[in-house]
């Protein structure tokens, strides 16, 4: 599903200093597998998620999906593939607060053509059951929990039907108990749905079923493993 081939990331700091966050990195991801990225902070795993998700453009190398070399699309070609091909959960939920939980989840369907509301919302009511908050419908992100309001997004980021859910540190802000609740509800996602899930996280996950680990270390894949 995605290729990347020699892929190098470096960013500019001041005056003549870079820095290299991703470095000649070659790899390949097959649909519907569950990726962990592991590694110590700076070891450009969150890097590589952005390099995979097309959110970054690499400063060498391929980066391609189904064969299509991402940075080859036109910038609206891009962001139509991004909103209907991918679905994202970052490490902070930014969910609107003067909207209710099932309004949040609804936010990216104003980006479809005429969407049918009716059918919609039904789809959005089914995602909240699924993620275990069918008696939240009506609540305000204020009136959750963190863990909750993580809930919605995962929801939210399966509104378009994507093919492969790209998430960033989903846990790093939740007590050890809400982190296993969260990343139950992913596998919950990825064994019912049948996405790609690609996953950073700042912990050693291979606790996750199934999951194929990836452990980074300056910039470069230590260890691949299935565990």
């Amino acid at each position: 599903m995605f290729d990347l081939k020699q892929v190098t990331k470096i960013y500019p700091l001041d005056g003549t200093r870079r820095v290299t966050a991703v470095r000649e990195l070659s790899l390949s991801l097959k649909r519907g597998e569950f990726v962990v990225i592991t590694g110590r902070s700076g070891s450009g795993k969150t890097t590589l998620l952005n390099l995979i998700a097309g959110l970054t453009r690499p400063t060498a190398g391929r980066v391609e999906l189904d064969g299509v070399d991402l940075w080859t699309l036109p910038d609206r070609e891009q962001s139509a593939l991004r909103n209907w091909k991918m679905g994202f959960v970052f490490q902070f939920p930014s969910l609107l607060p003067s909207l209710t939980t099932l309004e949040n989840v609804l936010l990216p369907v104003i980006f479809r053509p005429a969407p049918d509301r009716n059918e919609v919302t039904d789809q959005a009511v089914k995602l909240l059951e699924m993620v275990g908050l069918a008696d939240k419908l009506n609540a305000l992100p204020r009136q959750l929990s963190a863990g909750q309001q993580q809930r919605v997004v995962i929801a939210r980021s399966l509104i378009n039907e994507p093919e492969i859910l790209m998430a960033d540190e989903p846990t790093s802000n939740l007590d050890n108990q809400t982190e296993r609740e969260i990343i139950a509800t992913f596998e919950k996602t990825h064994s019912l749905r049948g996405v790609t899930v690609v996953m950073v996280t700042h912990s050693r996950y291979p606790a996750i079923r199934k999951a194929r680990a990836l452990e980074m270390a300056e910039g470069r894949i230590v260890n691949d493993s299935r565990s």
